[in-house]
């Protein structure tokens, strides 16, 4: 899961300890059943923590899945991250983010599960693969390898259909994964303005490692 500075001292470790075991538990509840109104005495026992440290982390449990639901995101943007390292081309970086995803159905399906009911709202979120992604977009229009003109909905385009993809998987696991992800990563590209015959090369290129 993403992590921030390492805490100073034991007090201080312990609290980080407890706050990210009752992430890990929301994330958990999100992943499996998505039900919100679980009590914050059944989140503390999964948490395998006392009740009362609830509050010296959340004020509620809305500020509790929020985080979860973050923690998920930007958990999702490092994977990617580390796994498109030296790729400089913005249209494969976009390609890459889909197949890559596709895969993650499998390897990482409580993430996936997260996405799918939860990303919708945060696709212009300032973490996750969101501003990741709008870099990229950026970054394509400025050098003229996308021919769009608004990298702020062009990034709701590129994420509503990652988020389908995401959903498509999790409903159709009997699908070839890889070949619906590199479809619609190259409809993307073509949307994007990059040329058909180039969108489809670019989107059958060799994979980054997931594991």
């Amino acid at each position: 899961m993403p992590t921030s500075a390492p805490p100073r001292n034991r007090f201080e470790r312990r609290r980080a300890e407890t706050r990210q075991a009752l992430v890990r538990a929301a994330r958990q509840i999100l992943a499996e059943t998505g039900d919100t109104s679980a009590s914050i005495q059944a989140i503390a026992e999964r948490a395998d923590v006392g009740f009362g440290s609830f509050y010296n982390h959340f004020e509620s449990k809305t500020e509790l899945f929020d985080a979860a639901v973050t923690d998920a995101l930007e958990e999702f943007g490092q994977a990617i991250d580390e796994r498109v390292e030296g790729i400089e081309d913005p249209a494969e970086l976009v390609a890459v983010g889909f197949r890559l995803t596709a895969r993650m159905a499998d390897s990482h399906p409580e993430l996936m599960r997260i996405l799918r009911d939860r990303g919708l709202a945060h696709i212009h979120a300032e973490s996750g693969l969101s501003p990741r992604a709008l870099r990229d977009l950026e970054i394509g229009i400025a050098t003229g390898r996308f021919t769009c003109t608004n990298p702020t909905t062009a990034l709701s385009a590129l994420g509503g259909t990652l988020l389908s993809l995401v959903a498509l998987r999790l409903a159709r696991p009997d699908l070839d994964g890889d070949e619906a992800a590199s479809d619609l990563a190259e409809m993307v590209l073509r949307m994007l303005g990059v040329p058909a015959d180039d969108a489809r090369e670019v989107t059958r290129r060799a994979l980054p490692d997931l594991t």
